[in-house]
């Protein structure tokens, strides 16, 4: 009798990125869907690394969390309408805003089990072109009339419509368990750790200012490809300051005494697409491509954000990367003076500190302000959610690889519905 043997882990290069400029919902790409944006950007990776050819990738690996019914394939059908070879399969993932790392994961655990040599990996988002969905109450009476066995019961069944029920579901910014939306979560994570409105503003204002001038030395050249009369994030403000945020009204927990978040030191809402090559050593060598970094740890949590949110607690609804972090250093054998770089989604800039105050609570060196988010995050750049994870996964190599010496990265994502996605890259 035979048996398998298990196959050699191999290390996992990061070969480079290709984004669109991400935009402000209901501004240039309001009647962009997730597939044409996120073909954009697969069509620029294509091109630059000469990918046209059969087979020139294993695999294609993409998401969307704001999904029509159309959008069911997505992965599939961007490939089929890019220049990527049609016989490339192709499968969706979503994991909330962490889809974008959760797909470049899934795709990375092929390339190191030798399954494949090389696939691309990213996502989506859209808030213009959110889908509206049907009346509860009409797709009931409509498939009540369907079940009809005659004509009579047919009609006995559509008589039943009533003028509101050709009212949409229109699609809303709330956790299903708490009714409560991503910012108002927030707000209670705020509050629970003490977190400062000019701490906010300082961490926004700085996030405007090194977008800028990652974009001022060219650092995103050959990451971004121009969309629809956009070359650069819609959203940022080179001149940004904390003066100017502090002016700003709040906007999220208005409920309690000394709101802090504004419009300003939260997200807006985002459209855009985003893409990360992936493959093992050998394939990168065959064709004379230098890898970026390499994808060497990754780890997922969850917490309970119903009680502890509710309950005004510490494990609110972004705040998994808190424990994901802790537990993938512990299993690497490193600490976060280990690293160069460190990169954490800013969804809030509330959230963002939180978490850098329980990675300290337990147990964890300070991050080294100088070190984090280097180049701006989602607060310049927007957030459309399934892309942020291959954007900060390409952004966070190209830097790795900018350094002569050895580097090692950090990536934190928090998501809705109380899950985190985290992941470390190295220069070797």
């Amino acid at each position: 009798m035979s048996t398998l043997k298990p196959a050699a882990v191999r290390r996992v290069a990061v070969i480079g990125g290709s984004r669109v400029p991400f935009a402000r919902s209901d501004g240039p790409y309001a009647t962009a869907s997730n597939q044409e944006m996120l073909t954009a950007a697969l069509d620029g990776l294509v091109e630059r690394y000469g990918l046209q050819g059969p087979g020139a990738v294993g695999e294609f690996v993409a998401g969307a969390v704001l999904k029509h019914s159309r959008d069911f394939n997505l992965a599939r059908e961007t490939v089929l309408g890019s220049a990527l070879d049609a016989r490339t399969p192709a499968y969706d993932i979503q994991q909330a805003c962490g889809t974008g790392l959760q797909a470049v994961i899934a795709a990375a655990n092929k390339i190191a089990l030798g399954q494949t040599e090389a696939a691309i990996a990213g996502g989506a988002d859209t808030a213009s072109d959110a889908p509206l969905g049907v009346n509860d109450d009409l797709r009931k009476v409509l498939l009540e009339a369907r079940r009809a066995k005659s004509p009579g019961s047919r009609l006995k069944a559509l008589a039943k419509l009533r003028p509101g029920h050709l009212v949409p579901d229109i699609p809303r910014n709330a956790e299903p368990r708490t009714g409560l939306s991503m910012g108002e979560h927030a707000a209670v994570t705020a509050r629970a750790w003490g977190i400062t409105r000019e701490a906010q503003d300082e961490l926004a204002a700085a996030s405007h200012r090194r977008l800028a001038a990652a974009y001022e030395r060219g650092l995103l050249t050959d990451l971004v490809v121009p969309f629809r009369g956009l070359a650069r994030d819609q959203n940022l403000r080179p001149d940004s300051t904390v003066e100017k945020l502090a002016a700003l009204k709040p906007v999220f927990g208005l409920d309690a005494p000394d709101p802090t978040m504004t419009a300003g030191n939260s997200t807006p809402l985002t459209d855009g697409a985003a893409l990360v090559l992936l493959a093992s050593e050998e394939w990168a060598a065959e064709r004379g491509l230098e890898p970026l970094a390499y994808l060497t740890a990754y780890e997922t949590a969850a917490v309970d954000f119903v009680r502890g949110d509710v309950a005004d607690g510490e494990d609110g609804l972004l705040m998994a990367p808190a424990y994901a972090v802790p537990r993938m250093l512990r299993r690497a054998g490193l600490g976060m003076a280990d690293f160069d770089l460190v990169e954490v989604h800013e969804a809030f800039a509330s959230q963002v500190l939180a978490t850098l105050a329980a990675w300290e609570k337990r147990g964890l060196a300070p991050v080294d302000r100088a070190r984090l988010n280097v180049a701006g995050s989602s607060l310049a750049t927007g957030h459309p959610f399934a892309a942020t994870g291959a954007r900060i996964v390409a952004t966070l190599a190209k830097l790795l690889a900018e350094r002569d010496a050895p580097a090692r990265g950090l990536i934190s994502i928090c998501a809705a519905g109380g899950q985190g996605v985290t992941a470390i890259l190295e220069r070797t």
